[in-house]
């Protein structure tokens, strides 16, 4: 199936059998008559405030007009502009100011003016209102001369219409009407591609000045980047929280629970009394083992206290298929990088166990330049698909986050290879 275009340059490039029978030339059409109307509204208010001037305008009087109509409708023109936009090219146009919520009259107009987008919007108005307009004009008017041309002569044909007179040459017979006719026809291509080019420049010129540029885009992805991982820090800190809390406070509650309860069990004679302290304790030391299954899903206390290869081993350990772990860093990573890089393997192990059918299962860890490269590697039976589900899916969330990246390799019949590559260090910005 062909691609559509997603602009009038690309559909001029598709060939003029394809261009020609298309909407692009209606659409270029409709966006140049537009361009007409609106900036017919703008010289109408501008000769509005010139009609407010008792004496006739002189030369500067008419300049300080037209800067301060583009001044002050150039920021709804742009609005106007980028929505626009979509009639000849696809591709959305970003609006390049910074967003501000809730400001105040003083505070938004200082903004706006030491924004250098709205600089390039008042320099977009006064090319729309003083050069544009006209460019558009001849353009519309070229495809009515080609119209007249291709109907004229037919229009002759009804009683009380006038002869049809070209450049001062009368059309009388009927040679003159066809050789008319032919000359209409010929035009008419000329004028769609006439009116294309003009609509997809306006466009590429509307879009270089009232759309982000190539440095503020770059700034904005600086600051999501900066953003992000500000949220990334802050739920690790939040999460430690919770397990310091559910640590310190609720585990060591049931395990004095545990203890009172067994001492109780020792103290009575059997009978219904006893049957039911065991019955409690035996309760409470599920609820303990079960809550220290969700302190470790939430942040073990041995990933902080001792580091990932601790941390790593304790899961190996609990695991239901062997483990061979070979991690040896001589020094940690980041706190939030240790951290993604224990929930990666924590994933690992659980999809492996789950789904590989494995009998053997090896983790290695090392650190390479600046990175830490992670290795979870199975002898199962393959076909991991990251699709399938969403752990996988969210490791890779998780790991992109931190500026890192996630590769799975997983033919059928095995084996299973998850390599996660971490930054050693993350940015920490204010």
């Amino acid at each position: 199936m062909d691609q559509v275009p997603g602009n009038g340059w690309q559909a001029m490039a598709r060939g003029p059998r394809w261009f020609l029978t298309s909407a692009w030339p209606w659409k270029s059409l409709g966006y140049l008559s537009c361009s007409v109307l609106v900036a017919a509204g703008m010289l109408s208010v501008m000769d509005n405030w010139l009609s407010r001037v008792d004496s006739a305008p002189g030369y500067l009087t008419v300049v300080v007009a037209v800067l301060l109509t583009c001044f002050v409708l150039a920021m709804p023109l742009a609005g106007a502009e980028r929505r626009r936009l979509r009639m000849v090219d696809r591709e959305l146009a970003d609006n390049p100011h910074v967003q501000l919520l809730f400001p105040r009259a003083g505070t938004w107009l200082l903004v706006r003016l030491g924004e250098a987008a709205t600089w390039r919007e008042f320099g977009y108005a006064i090319a729309f209102t003083i050069v544009l307009p006209f460019l558009d004009l001849a353009c519309v008017l070229l495809l009515l001369i080609a119209v007249l041309l291709l109907l004229g002569p037919a229009l002759q044909l009804i009683p009380g219409v006038e002869p049809l007179v070209v450049l001062g040459w009368q059309v009388e017979t009927v040679a003159d009407g066809v050789v008319v006719t032919l000359t209409g026809l010929l035009l008419l291509p000329v004028a769609a591609y006439a009116i294309t080019v003009i609509a997809a420049g306006q466009a590429s010129f509307a879009r270089l000045l009232i759309a982000p540029t190539d440095a503020e885009l770059a700034a904005r992805v600086q600051e999501l980047s900066r953003s992000r991982t500000r949220l990334v820090d802050a739920f690790e800190a939040e999460r430690e929280r919770i397990e310091r809390d559910l640590h310190d406070g609720a585990q060591q509650r049931l395990v004095a629970l545990t203890m009172t309860l067994g001492m109780a069990e020792l103290e009575l004679d059997d009978g219904p009394g006893r049957r039911l302290v065991v019955k409690a304790r035996r309760e409470a030391e599920g609820v303990l083992a079960e809550l220290r299954d969700l302190i470790r899903g939430i942040h073990p206390q041995i990933l902080t206290d001792r580091g990932i290869e601790a941390a790593v081993v304790e899961i190996a350990d609990r695991c239901v298929i062997p483990v061979h772990v070979r991690i040896g860093l001589t020094e940690r990573p980041a706190s939030t990088v240790e951290a993604v890089a224990y929930f990666a393997v924590s994933e690992g192990l659980t999809n492996v166990v789950k789904h590989s059918k494995a009998t053997r299962v090896e983790i290695t860890a090392r650190r390479l330049h600046n990175k830490l490269v992670l290795a979870v590697v199975d002898d199962g039976i393959g076909g991991a698909d990251p699709k399938g589900g969403t752990g996988l899916q969210g490791l890779a969330d998780r790991v992109a986050v931190v500026g890192g990246r996630l590769m799975l390799r997983s033919p059928q019949q095995g084996p299973t290879e998850l390599i996660v590559e971490l930054p050693w260090f993350v940015p920490v910005y204010a």
